[in-house]
Order: C-alpha cells, then sequence, then structure tokens
C-alpha cells in the first residue's frame, strides 16, 4: 500500500492506494476529517478502503493540519461553517483534478466523520456526480445547526464578531447546502449513517430524523439507505462502524470484494 504526500490544486492531502489493485480508472474514495482533527488521524479508514480496492484520498480542511493557523478551539469554532463552505468548494476542486492527474474515476464516494460528514452531506446538495455517501456522526440540518451553535455561545455569554445582517446573511447561505431542504437532491443515491445515540457533540436525533423521513424514497430500494445506531456510543465511531463504512463504499463503488 502506497501513502504519498501531495497537494491537488491548493489542498493538501494524503493519497493512499493499494499498488497491486491500482488502475487510472478505479474508484475513488474523497474522505473528509473533523473538526481539529486533521488528514492522517483518518488514516485507518483509508487503509481498510484502499485494500478494497479503491483509490483514497484524505484532503487537510481550511484551518487544520499543515493549514492550521495560531487559533485557539474557540476561535476556531467560531470559523466552523467557514471551514465547512471552504471544504465544500474543494470537494469539487479535488474531483477536478482527477482528470487533470489521468486519473478518470469509474466512480467517486464522498464520506467523512463529524465536521467531515457535516461537509459531505452539504456536498450532496451540490454534487450530482458522488456516487454513494458514507456518514459518520453527521448532520444534514445546517440551518438549524448553525442557530443551536449561536444560542451555546450566547448562552455562555459570548457575543458573536457577527452583526445581525451578517447572521442572516450565513444563514441564508447554509440554507442553500441544508438536505433538509433540499430533500431530492439526494437522487436516491446509496448513502450510509453511523451515530452514536448518545452523542453530545452532533446531536443523534435530527440526522435519525432525517432518515426516518427520507427512507421512504427509497422504499424500492431500501439497502441503498442504511443507518447503523451505536446505542451507547457518544462522538467517537465504533471499530463495527468504521468497517461497516469500508465494506460500504466498496460495495457501492467497486462491488464487494
Amino acid at each position: 500500500m502506497i501513502v504519498t504526500d501531495e497537494e491537488w490544486g491548493n489542498v493538501p492531502l494524503l493519497h493512499i492506494v493499494e499498488k497491486e489493485l491500482e488502475t487510472p480508472d478505479m474508484p475513488v474514495m474523497i474522505f473528509l476529517h473533523g473538526f481539529t482533527s486533521a488528514k492522517e488521524h483518518n488514516l485507518h479508514y483509508a487503509y481498510q478502503m484502499a485494500k478494497r480496492g479503491l483509490r483514497v484520498l484524505l484532503p487537510d480542511a481550511h484551518l487544520h493540519g499543515v493549514r492550521a493557523e495560531d487559533l485557539d478551539e474557540v476561535q476556531l469554532s467560531l470559523r466552523f461553517w467557514e471551514i465547512v463552505l471552504t471544504s465544500l468548494e474543494e470537494v469539487g476542486v479535488l474531483k477536478d483534478e482527477l482528470a487533470n492527474r489521468g486519473l478518470p474515476a469509474a466512480k467517486v464516494g464522498l464520506g467523512g466523520t463529524s465536521m467531515g460528514g457535516i461537509t459531505t452531506l452539504g456536498c450532496l446538495t451540490l454534487y450530482d456526480w458522488i456516487d454513494a455517501a458514507a456518514v459518520m456522526m453527521g448532520a444534514p440540518n445546517y440551518v438549524q445547526l448553525a442557530k443551536a451553535q449561536m444560542a451555546q455561545f450566547e448562552r455562555g455569554g459570548f457575543k458573536l464578531p457577527i452583526t445581525d445582517e451578517e447572521r442572516r446573511n450565513l444563514l441564508d447561505t447554509l440554507a442553500r447546502f441544508d438536505l433538509t431542504k433540499h430533500r431530492p437532491a439526494l437522487a436516491k443515491r446509496p448513502i450510509f449513517f453511523w451515530h452514536g445515540r448518545n452523542d453530545t457533540t452532533v446531536p443523534y436525533e435530527p440526522t435519525f430524523n432525517f432518515y426516518n423521513a427520507v427512507k421512504s424514497d427509497y422504499a424500492d430500494h431500501p439497502e441503498d439507505f442504511e443507518f447503523m445506531t451505536d446505542e451507547t456510543a457518544g462522538h467517537a465511531v465504533s471499530r463495527p462502524g468504521m468497517l461497516h463504512a469500508a465494506e460500504w463504499m466498496a460495495f457501492y463503488l467497486k462491488g464487494r470484494p
């Protein structure tokens, strides 16, 4: 297995491929890390997916990993949606770079943990070329989530450094990528969710409620829309969840090995 540190269109990433399985048109999996994490922290996902025949790209998000700036966690939290919106754009950059590098992927999948899962769900409103997705601890309800984050800051006595107009503009922007407002954008594509019922960072209920609201759209192929609940987990993906995500993506992008 080959792991290389590269830069694609100004996006630093790790490129992982099982050399014996590599072909120029092999399916690609773009996997996005969580808040305050970095690309190398998801190498266990990349290993499991690469050995199943996927080319895996692990990018560093804006202000994370080698792109980090001298910000504490509060300062970084205030720029959470800036990071997500930047990643929404950069996922498109990575797709374009595949063609530029002579790697015309047969299929392209997207997934991620926490902030990466949130970004994945937003990307599904934007890119119809995503063939399948794996969402660990993600949330589709951008507007509701942003309002809850703002309220949490304000309850703690913290005055947000934005005007009322800037707040409205941000929520209007986020509404464009909020899957709860754009349900048809899923277009019945295969989606796997994993979430711990005791997650207090990205609450379980809104994502599970979304799944329940949408699963009727998959009535003729329910196996393509799966939600795996861990009854005891908090904000950390279990090994069974990680392995199932890898198997899911391999099945839908290339066929089960």
